[in-house]
């Protein structure tokens, strides 16, 4: 395992290196809006209310166009990482593709979202108001370990994409449409996420959070990504298994050149 996390990592930690430099860029750039009055920072939190009301109360105007900007540079990573693993498969990389490889890659994109997010988010949020979070926030460590757990949860949904997406490749080897592959599979499997995000959003947006509640829409989330994921790699395999027994066990062709 060791060895094929070695072999793939160059891919992604380019990609890791490229979403940095856009984070640390756009962090300079926040810090210079901040100082030259452009970036306007309010003071008022709401209380009491739902937490998408405190944070719209926080991130208004030039801020929120800030936080647009955040929320789309971890966007963009975390979809990106799926796409890098299922390309390196098409490719013929040696261990790529595999679930396991696929979370841990999805593990550490998320990781690496979540960081991106962070950097700019110290540069959205005033001084004043990041002492203010600090003061009811826990520990360093523990937000680290927060984030890390986090990042681990998002792996799992990361992990699904990318597997489902390594399906799609292999039902194109078999002479199905790679494309009617990918738009039934964004279908299915985005209704399967939606509806659950929906609903994990339900319990988290409450101005007295139930933990219960939450805790088990998260469980159903990870639920339903791990079942996505083992239902991807069998339909990889057996679209696999049927181009090899179609073409006398010979391999077939990658998809992407």
């Amino acid at each position: 395992m060791g060895e094929v996390m070695r072999r793939t990592a160059r891919p992604y930690l380019t990609l890791f290196g490229l979403a940095l430099v856009v984070a640390l860029l756009g962090r300079v750039a926040l810090g210079v809006a901040g100082a030259t009055g452009i970036l306007a920072f309010d003071y008022i939190s709401a209380s009491g209310v739902p937490m998408l009301d405190v944070v719209c109360s926080i991130l208004t105007g030039s801020a929120l166009v800030a936080f647009m900007f955040a929320a789309g540079l971890a966007l963009v990573v975390s979809t990106a990482g799926p796409v890098l693993g299922a390309v390196l498969y098409a490719r013929g990389e040696e261990g790529a593709g595999r679930p396991v490889v696929a979370f841990l890659w999805g593990w550490a994109t998320a990781l690496a979202a979540v960081v991106c997010l962070a950097v700019l988010a110290l540069g959205i949020l005033s001084a004043v108001q990041v002492g203010s979070m600090s003061s009811k926030l826990p520990g360093l460590p523990v937000i680290a370990l927060g984030a890390v757990a986090f990042a681990a949860f998002i792996g799992t949904l990361l992990a699904a994409a990318q597997m489902v997406l390594v399906a799609c490749v292999e039902r194109a080897r078999a002479g199905r449409s790679l494309a009617a592959s990918l738009l039934a599979a964004c279908a299915v499997c985005g209704a399967v996420a939606a509806a659950l995000t929906l609903g994990t959003f339900a319990a988290l947006n409450q101005a007295s959070v139930q933990v219960p509640a939450l805790l088990g829409w998260v469980a159903a989330d990870v639920a339903a990504n791990l079942l996505m994921t083992a239902l991807a790699a069998r339909v990889a395999r057996r679209a696999r298994a049927a181009k090899a027994a179609g073409s006398g066990g010979a391999v077939g062709a990658p998809v992407l050149q």
